[in-house]
Order: C-alpha cells, then structure tokens, then sequence
C-alpha cells in the first residue's frame, strides 16, 4: 500500500499520484486515463533506451543546435548518460518513457520521449524531483522557449543568465530556481 504524496495535483491535471514503498526502492504510480505511469530507479542495462529518448527529445526541441554541435554534444552524452543515476518514467509494461537527472538538487536533464510529450510525464518527474529537493534548481537553453515556459509554469523562477552552455559555446542559459 502505498501513502499519498503532500503536494496534490492540480485538479484539472486528472491524475491520482501515490508514492509506493517496497524495500529500498519507491516509485510513484500516476493514474492516466489510459495509462499507469511510474517513476524509479534507472538500471545499468537500459543505457540504449536512455540514449535513444534523449536523441528523439534534443532532435524535437533543440533545432537550434549546430549540426557539429549536436554531434559533439552527443558524443559527450553517450559516454555519461547511460551509467548516470537517473529517475525514469516507465509505462506499465515497465518501458522507459522520460528520464530526469539530479545531482546535489540540481535537475541536469529532463527529456520525454517525444511521442509522449504533453501528457504530464516531464512534470510528473519534475514534481518527484521537488519532493526530493524543495529548492531544486534547473537551467534551460534560451532558445528552447516550450522548456523555458513549462518550468515557469511549474513555478520556477529565473535567478539569472548565462551567455553560453556549460562548454562555452553560444546557447545562452536561463538560470531557474523553484519557488513554491
């Protein structure tokens, strides 16, 4: 049995979230009208999955990277990304759908498959991200204005700008810090 999550949902966003425990491990479960939705726990042997909804998330929202840009970036990713610590969102059939990253309350990355974009998941993971961090912070490339605008709706505040990414190359960041 599973107890519920303090922070509910909005009404309107129709789903039922319990936080379930067994053992070490707990996933929250969402209730979608067609769909059960739950958050754990990556595992070292779906690397390839991880890898392939973060290509299909970049190529849908990241158009403003360079062609050489891109390919550098995804060299890097594909050398870290897959033995990271990550948090999934898995279907019912326990199959990778988003994934989020958070080191130190830092959120590094959150990417939805892009067939299930717009269905709550990236917030769903969001939403168990602030149960583990109250004051999780983000950053968002600037020119990725659909992310910039989810995570204020989510209630983030900007704190700040960056002219470049972390490597130094010109995709200025906004720097977001959540505010409840």
């Amino acid at each position: 049995m599973g107890t519920h999550l303090s922070a509910e949902p909005k009404p309107h966003w129709r789903r039922i979230i319990r936080l379930v425990s067994n053992g070490l491990t707990h996933a929250i479960k969402l209730a979608y009208p067609r769909a059960m939705i739950m958050i754990r726990p990556s595992r070292p042997d779906e690397g390839d999955r991880i890898i392939e909804i973060w290509r299909g998330a970049v190529d849908a929202t990241h158009d403003f990277l360079t062609p050489e840009d891109r390919l550098a970036i995804d060299e890097m990713v594909c050398g870290f990304l897959p033995h990271a610590p990550l948090w999934l969102a898995v279907g019912e059939n326990d199959y990778p759908l988003a994934f989020m990253l958070i080191d130190g309350g830092h959120m590094e990355a959150l990417f939805v498959d892009p067939a299930r974009r717009g269905t709550g998941i990236g917030a769903a993971l969001v939403r168990h991200g602030l149960t583990l961090h109250p004051a999780m912070t983000t950053d968002v490339n600037e020119q990725n204005d659909q992310a910039v605008r989810f995570y204020e709706r989510m209630g983030f505040k900007r704190t700040g700008r960056s002219p470049t990414d972390e490597q130094g190359r010109p995709y200025p960041l906004i720097h977001l810090e959540y505010r409840d």
